[in-house]
């Protein structure tokens, strides 16, 4: 087969995956303490591979085979702490191609297992900058390509529309009692998502405002802030999927209404409030998501505003299985989170004021 109807033919592959499936469903989720306030949970773990990443995966994908990137036997390479790599896993098993995800020595024993079902090997790296490096690496040894999610996640997706998660977002909530919602609150791991949701609202006309929610060790706010490119950090992000230890190139702050730094105990413990309120798991990054959603109704409150307000549930619980939901493994790190769910339970029933010293900007 030659190169040009081998690229056709993983082309079609994928765009028959796509065609497979159905849209992820629109949450409700009462917040008893903020009347007036309707909030959504766009439930992206139900895609195939169990993320918001599968979306991702399969716009790197296209963009790769229609640049010529992706050859028959092509070895793939990504750098991920996890749910991209288990998404691009799927994708590449689709098309026969060896998959190989460099990641964090200290991802999830679950996530891991979840790559090498889908068929994937895991390079596992004990410093978390050089999964960029290593992946560089191992794609030019093993004559692959290096997907490098952190670099194409804005580009690689049709943030005008082809059924992208703001266009899906808001027809899902044309029949609402507040179609348009005031904040649409993401939470970057490449930054891509953030940009999606940014420009679709700005190509589309409309009033939302985008609340970037980034993690406590994480150079995303405060780039956001200062515009400094050449930000890093020593350490990686303890939620995962999300915050970075450098600025990444799909981050486009520009689409950006505002930004809030989370603290990663309230991370956690709203991502355990979640789970009861919700009747399942989710991960630590929807934890990060739902305190960014308290924020914008504290904010529209204070404004006297009413309306409603989306965000994304980016991944399952059952991924942490071994660490966010383990108490031996988060009494060992020093989290007690006992309090902290307290907390943000009073604030989303009763309305009451979240204590932390949360950094913001915009909001």
């Amino acid at each position: 087969m030659s190169h040009r109807r081998w690229v056709q033919d993983a082309i079609r592959k994928i765009e028959a995956d796509f065609n497979r499936s159905a849209d992820t469903h629109l949450i409700t989720l009462p917040l008893p303490g903020f009347p007036g306030i309707d909030v959504y949970l766009k439930d992206e773990s139900s895609h195939p591979t169990g993320s918001l990443k599968h979306r991702l995966a399969r716009s790197l994908f296209l963009y790769s085979l229609c640049n010529g990137w992706l050859h028959a036997g092509s070895t793939v390479v990504e750098a991920s702490s996890g749910s991209t790599a288990i998404s691009e896993a799927y994708f590449a098993r689709l098309l026969g191609l060896p998959f190989i995800a460099v990641m964090p020595a200290t991802t999830s024993p679950d996530k891991i297992a979840a790559i090498e079902f889908q068929g994937g090997r895991c390079h596992l790296v004990q410093d978390p900058t050089a999964i960029y490096s290593e992946s560089e690496r191992l794609a030019r040894e093993n004559n692959g390509h290096f997907m490098d999610q952190f670099t194409y996640a804005e580009r690689a997706t049709d943030w005008r529309a082809n059924n992208n998660i703001a266009e899906s977002m808001f027809q899902q909530m044309k029949k609402e009692p507040h179609p348009v919602p005031q904040w649409i609150v993401t939470s970057p791991g490449t930054g891509g998502t953030t940009a999606t949701v940014g420009r679709y609202v700005r190509y589309q006309q409309l009033n939302t405002r985008v609340l970037c929610a980034d993690a406590e060790q994480s150079v995303f706010f405060d780039h956001y802030v200062s515009r400094d490119p050449d930000l890093k950090l020593e350490c990686g992000s303890r939620i995962e999927g999300i915050g970075r230890p450098r600025v990444e190139a799909s981050f486009i702050p520009d689409v950006i209404d505002a930004m809030v730094k989370v603290p990663d105990t309230a991370s956690l413990a709203a991502m355990h409030y979640l789970a009861k309120r919700l009747g399942r798991r989710v991960g630590g990054s929807t934890g990060t998501n739902f305190i960014g959603v308290l924020l914008a109704a504290q904010a529209m409150r204070q404004a006297g505003e009413t309306g409603s307000i989306a965000t994304i549930l980016c991944d399952g619980g059952e991924r942490y299985s071994c660490s966010y939901y383990n108490p031996e493994w988060l009494q060992q790190r020093g989290w007690d989170l006992s309090d902290a769910q307290s907390t943000i339970q009073a604030c989303a029933e009763q309305g009451t004021t979240l204590p932390w010293d949360i950094r913001s900007s915009g909001l």
